[in-house]
């Protein structure tokens, strides 16, 4: 049977990131966001509900969220769900689903003087930066040079 495990989600965070070096020398970063969805109830009403999740990352990713992400900023996360199960300190079986992040977007624009709009953050996301993506490729060296001031004859 095949399965998928992916998350895509766009939310605010509830706390400043934490970072931390595991004992590899690995950094880790721990952080929350909250999730808002508004709705109408059967009656008309319109009704507030809000999610909250614990993400958490690692590597250059996990720095990065530390340095240029604090409590309140939006965050777009794409990654998977984890399981975590442990015993309490009385012998309880607990366990908890977390957000392991695979990549991150800027979804505003750094400002902290509050004048942009929600729906601002949202119009227009700037990606990780560069130091972090993997998959860009350095543009390719045969290729030719576009000059926009030249003005072919294209017969279509």
């Amino acid at each position: 049977m095949a399965s998928l495990n992916k998350v895509l989600l766009i939310g605010n965070l509830t706390r400043d990131p934490e970072v931390r070096m595991m004992s590899s020398g690995r950094p880790v970063c721990n952080f929350g966001i909250a999730l808002n969805r508004s709705y109408k109830d059967s009656e008309g009403n319109k009704r507030e509900e809000v999610t909250f999740v614990d993400v958490e990352c690692f590597g250059p990713r996990a720095e990065a969220v530390g340095r240029f992400f604090s409590k309140g900023r939006p965050i777009f996360i794409e990654g998977r769900l984890k399981l975590d199960q442990w015993e309490s300190k009385e012998g309880e079986k607990r366990s908890a689903i977390r957000v392991v992040l695979d990549n991150f977007e800027f979804v505003d624009s750094g400002k902290s003087d509050g004048s942009s709009s929600p729906n601002d953050s949202i119009s227009q996301p700037t990606r990780a930066p560069d130091a972090l993506e993997s998959s860009v490729s350095p543009p390719k060296e045969d290729s030719p040079p576009t000059d926009p001031d030249l003005d072919e004859d294209v017969p279509f």
